[in-house]
């Protein structure tokens, strides 16, 4: 099995992870204010959002190819993500995966920036989600 690569991908490139989504028929879709990063072998396998906002950064779109899971790399391409972030990060996702997340670092916060807690409360009228940070 190839090496894996993580990297933020390039501005041009960002239609690659937008074909990724869609293969997969996920409903993620590239955030255009984000800085996108991608785990590659020789193509890409996982992929995730993280963009800035008051105060910190937002991760979204986390999706890892089905036939890659539980290698993982979701864990890697966060870990590698991250490496530059000093500022708070948050997340929502089911509560099912709040100990994968836990295992990270993050962590369950009731207090968002504006912007986040709009979204969530949102959100959440459809789903069962949860605010975390790091």
């Amino acid at each position: 099995m190839p090496d894996l690569h993580c990297s933020a991908l390039p501005a041009p490139l960002l239609p690659l992870a937008d074909e990724f989504y869609r293969t997969h028929r996920c409903p993620m879709r590239v955030d255009r204010r984000a800085q996108v990063w991608v785990a590659q072998r020789t193509e890409i396998v996982a992929a995730l959002c993280l963009r800035p906002i008051t105060g910190g950064h937002w991760l979204s779109g986390l999706f890892v190819a089905p036939t890659q899971r539980r290698q993982r790399l979701a864990r890697q391409l966060i870990e590698q993500a991250l490496t530059q972030a000093s500022e708070p990060v948050w997340l929502f996702c089911d509560p099912e995966l709040q100990n994968f997340y836990a295992n990270l670092g993050f962590l369950p916060c009731s207090s968002l920036p504006t912007a986040l807690a709009e979204r969530l409360s949102r959100y959440r009228r459809k789903r069962n989600l949860i605010a975390l940070c790091r």
